[in-house]
């Protein structure tokens, strides 16, 4: 036997990536050391939670009788605002758009979603840094946002709006305030908020004037005093303890409550901000129609649920579950032609990828949407682009009547959560429907 020759090499195990330490925990560890400053980003939570793809409608069979096709109606109309406002919102649709600030979008961006809404009936929503001429112009509903910081707020423009929404806090930072970085804040951005120009902003993470719901109470007071009781007075919350900041809502005088959970974006805030703290959308929903049914006010004053709607799915599940309408924020961008493939080669210029793009804090979106660039604007043409969003409305307004006419409906609102099952034990929970295939529902006793 030749002495010489080597013994094979042991076999060795494939190398194994550790769940905890992943590839984006190793690159974001190494950032951290690299820069010593926490990362920021806009977008919802990226991290997979329990959502409303978790649940399933039970149609019509013999137990349950099918609307026939499109040949017996299946109404999709809302009243936002009943309780107090002598001009409650009418809206065709269950689907709002949410609030996303000028500043944090382009004028462009802002006109396109006005003219989308308008066109299919529904409502849009200024956001932080006080109202464009451009949506005012093309929104035939357009609500307020009352915020923190009071940027750019002013009665005249309270005036002008159809409905004023308190924002108490979003899905995405509950408990926390916005940003505009400084190359967001353009000349007309500075002059609308008071800011100088190109100086990083921070948004207040409360309200100055009041600390709680007995100074709410005041607050939506004054808000009726200037607008003569006519209009309706939303109070935004992001999903952490639903039930007691909808009750605590409702206490104040609220016309309607709008429940935004952890999968809602926002134009920019920490990481850390918004894979860690708030509740999924699906966990959100019951507890705040609890709050409303144990205070007899279901159905009287409403409830708008955002955070992740992507589809007509989405929109009837929500609705099955006690919502009397929607919001979309993130869905609508990508309608309007965020994250476009189109723009991959500009994308990977920025170390990203179509529909992975999130940096909108550093004002160089290729599709001119979440910029103030004046050469990247002109990317967006708003009549398009305010086309494109009709067309998705249109549709998840179509999906959403679907489901319904096969569950026997003839309205969205009609909808219930006898409806539904649930896929998998945590959304059973959190949905208080019944795990598919038994009549169990997890934390209650009986079932098969």
């Amino acid at each position: 036997m030749n002495e010489h020759v080597k013994a094979p090499a042991a076999p060795r195990t494939l190398p194994r990536e550790s769940a905890t330490f992943d590839a984006y925990t190793l690159s974001e560890i190494r950032r951290a050391a690299a820069t010593g400053i926490y990362d920021i980003r806009g977008a919802g939570a990226k991290r997979k939670l329990p959502h409303f793809d978790d649940l399933l409608f039970l149609g019509a069979s013999m137990s349950r009788y099918p609307l026939e096709g499109y040949r017996e109606r299946c109404g999709t109309d809302v009243v936002l605002g009943t309780r107090f406002a002598k001009k409650p919102i009418e809206l065709k649709i269950p689907i709002t758009i949410a609030g996303m600030s000028f500043g944090s979008l382009s004028g462009p961006a802002k006109e396109a979603l006005g003219r989308g809404a308008s066109a299919i009936g529904t409502s849009t929503t200024t956001g932080d840094g006080g109202m464009t001429q451009e949506e005012r112009g093309h929104s035939t509903k357009l609500v307020y946002q009352y915020l923190p910081s009071r940027y750019g707020m002013n009665p005249d423009d309270i005036r002008k709006a159809d409905a004023i929404e308190v924002v108490v806090g979003q899905g995405a930072k509950p408990g926390g305030g916005g940003m505009l970085l400084g190359q967001k804040i353009s000349p007309r951005v500075a002059k609308m908020r008071t800011l100088p120009e190109g100086i990083d902003q921070r948004s207040a993470c409360r309200h100055p004037d009041w600390t709680g719901p007995d100074d709410l109470e005041i607050k939506i007071e004054e808000l009726r005093e200037i607008t003569d009781w006519e209009k309706p007075i939303y109070v935004k919350v992001g999903a952490a303890r639903p039930y007691y900041d909808t009750a605590l809502s409702v206490k104040a005088g609220a016309d309607v409550v709008v429940v935004d959970g952890m999968q809602g974006g926002t134009a920019a805030t920490q990481e850390v901000f918004i894979e860690n703290v708030g509740i999924p959308t699906l966990a959100a929903v019951r507890q705040a129609v609890k709050a409303l049914q144990d205070l007899g006010m279901h159905r009287k004053v409403q409830l708008v649920v955002s955070g992740g709607i992507r589809n007509g799915a989405d929109v009837a599940k929500a609705l099955a579950l006690g919502a009397d309408a929607v919001a979309i924020g993130t869905a609508a961008l990508v309608a309007l032609g965020d994250n476009d493939p189109k723009w991959e080669a500009e994308y990977q210029a920025l170390g990203t990828t179509a529909g992975a793009y999130d940096d909108w804090h550093e004002g160089r979106d290729p599709a001119g949407i979440t910029t103030q660039d004046a050469e990247l604007m002109k990317r967006l043409d708003p009549v398009i682009a305010g086309r494109r969003l009709a067309n998705y409305l249109s549709v998840m307004t179509l999906e959403a009547q679907t489901i319904a006419r096969a569950c026997g409906k003839s309205h969205v609102h009609n909808l219930e959560p006898e409806d539904l099952v649930a896929l998998t034990i945590e959304a059973a929970a959190m949905a208080n429907v019944p795990l598919a295939g038994t009549s169990w529902i997890p934390g209650q006793s009986g079932g098969f």
